[in-house]
């Protein structure tokens, strides 16, 4: 209908739909507000959408357009009768001059825990809010906040800190400033370590938020600090693992990440394993989890049966190695991998025959002569032919050991 027509300069190039907070960019295009910020959140390289000239990320060179404001209401005014629904005007976007009084509130008493609600809510309310945050020092004020928290024993506000500050991981240029905050920060791990101690049992939401912080932290954390980690962090970890029916799948990944990566620098392989983390994941797998999840925990089991420890805790489960034979060639060929290289773990230090045997009766030779016939890349039957060469005269009744002679 001509008398509803829209036009042109009151759509958004980017949404396609009337602008409900018109800002005009450096290169002179105008937006909406809600649709620019998104876009330039979201996209890899700051570029305007319609001219492909370079962009600021900031939200403070976007430039509120109050004329073409003014005619789009007035527009839609006009057309009310006609079926066009009125444009609410959005609110003016944060100002940096208002955060940097709300990290200086967090320090009047009375005032602390109205500021982190209001932080929360602005955290919550645009990306654009949370670049605004990173640029003007809360993620350090969070960071401070919670390691107080720790030191004083507290937990008045610990979980819209913990929010805030996993908001803000979502910002793009956030990686530039929690290398220097958490990269060596011992105190930050301990006060998450105590987090998670403390509500394990009886706030679910917290513990999916510290997983996945922490999966954040190990990220870019250096070293040294993972180096570091002490025994406690690790008992931690694994009781999370333990509790996981209560926990979000992408804070169960998490904390399989978390132990990933900490795995091979240091101690921390013997200390995973103290913290008994091998009975759990194995009984974590023995749920039939997503094939994600499975993967992860190959991946970590693998690790962990490096060591002497590690395969010692693995043998001592009764379903572990039935467990590893079933999910070949059902779940990936990264979990294939990883079972392969499970079992040649096994196979080259198992401890007495009985372990052999074990191998035989619970099906895992039938399986690995049955990725010798499957469609396996060359490496994995190589090293699964190695797997049946070891022990072929006691798994010499098996008819599949033929099939490598």
């Amino acid at each position: 209908m001509a008398e509803h027509e829209v036009p042109h300069y009151f759509v958004c190039p980017i949404s396609l739909q009337i602008m409900k907070d018109p800002v005009t960019a450096v290169t002179g295009i105008t937006y909406d507000r809600e649709s620019i910020e998104q876009w330039l959140l979201k996209s890899k390289y700051c570029m305007c959408p319609v001219s492909k000239q370079p962009l600021p990320r900031s939200s403070e060179f976007l430039i509120p357009n109050n004329t073409l404001l003014r005619l789009i209401h007035a527009w839609c005014s006009e057309n009310e009768a006609k079926g066009v629904d009125q444009i609410q005007k959005l609110k003016t976007p944060l100002d940096k001059v208002h955060v940097q009084k709300l990290v200086r509130d967090l320090e009047v008493p009375h005032l602390y825990q109205t500021t982190l609600e209001k932080m929360h809510a602005l955290a919550t309310k645009s990306g654009m809010n949370r670049t605004c945050m990173v640029d003007e020092g809360v993620t350090k004020a969070m960071i401070m906040v919670i390691n107080k928290s720790f030191k004083e024993g507290k937990t008045t506000c610990l979980e819209e800190a913990i929010g805030i500050l996993r908001l803000l991981w979502s910002v793009p240029t956030i990686a530039n400033n929690m290398n220097p905050l958490v990269g060596e920060n011992m105190d930050f791990i301990n006060s998450l370590t105590w987090t998670l101690k403390l509500q394990v049992h009886n706030n679910v939401k917290m513990v999916n938020e510290t997983m996945l912080l922490l999966k954040s932290i190990i990220e870019v954390a250096d070293s040294t600090l993972l180096g570091s980690l002490n025994i406690e962090f690790f008992r931690e970890m694994v009781s999370v693992l333990r509790n996981n029916k209560s926990l979000s799948q992408q804070a169960l990944k998490s904390a399989l990440y978390v132990l990933i990566q900490t795995c091979p620098v240091g101690r921390n392989k013997t200390r995973i394993v103290e913290a008994g983390a091998i009975k759990e994941i194995i009984e974590l797998e023995l749920e039939k989890p997503e094939k994600s999840i499975t993967e992860l925990i190959f991946n970590l089991l693998a690790h962990l049966c490096s060591c002497g420890d590690g395969r010692k805790q693995f043998l001592l489960h009764a379903a572990g190695i039935a467990m590893i034979s079933k999910r070949i060639l059902s779940v990936s060929p990264a979990t294939d991998d990883r079972a392969i290289q499970i079992f040649s773990l096994i196979a080259k230090n198992p401890g007495s025959n009985e372990i052999v045997l074990e191998m035989l009766r619970v099906g895992a030779v039938s399986k690995l002569c049955m990725v010798m016939q499957a469609a396996c890349a060359s490496y994995l039957k190589e090293k699964t032919r190695d797997i049946l060469r070891l022990h072929s005269k006691i798994w010499k009744n098996s008819p599949c050991i033929l099939c490598i002679s």
